[in-house]
């Protein structure tokens, strides 16, 4: 398993929102410019996440975007599914059937079926505040007399 950038950048726009939910709606190029991704590809991303019920959209002037729950009701697993397709460390787990003619008598499929356990449960675990809080945490405890 590989996040790749799409992933990636959907948290990273996520958190964003998140960091800037007191602020209304959200322009894209905002966020592109404060994350130094291209708006473009944000495009492709809000494409997703608009399917998934994720944001809320203001179109016209003063328009963006918004978070349409709490940062604490989105986890990173949630995100990395819906960007990614799914988190599946091998093929023959995916889409939560067993995809192996061998299944059945696969030795190393406990493994397997071990990490990807893990993997999720450790992905589910984190949310948006939980980063948000982490990132306050670390700036609060970064200072210089």
């Amino acid at each position: 398993m590989k996040i790749s950038t799409k992933g990636r950048y959907a948290l990273r726009m996520l958190l964003d929102l998140a960091e800037h939910q007191n602020d209304g709606f959200i322009a894209l190029k905002d966020i592109a410019a404060r994350q130094d991704i291209s708006k473009k590809y944000l495009e492709q991303i809000v494409s997703i996440l608009n399917k998934s019920d994720m944001l809320q959209t203001n179109r016209g002037f003063q328009g963006g975007y918004k978070l349409a729950r709490t940062p604490d009701k989105y986890t990173v697993g949630e995100i990395l599914r819906l960007t990614e397709g799914g988190l599946e460390p091998v093929a023959c787990l995916a889409h939560g059937t067993l995809n192996c003619t061998r299944g059945c008598g696969c030795a190393t499929l406990p493994v397997w079926q071990g990490l990807d356990r893990v993997i999720n449960e450790y992905l589910d675990g984190i949310t948006l505040q939980d980063i948000l809080d982490q990132q306050r945490q670390m700036y609060s405890n970064n200072y210089v007399i």
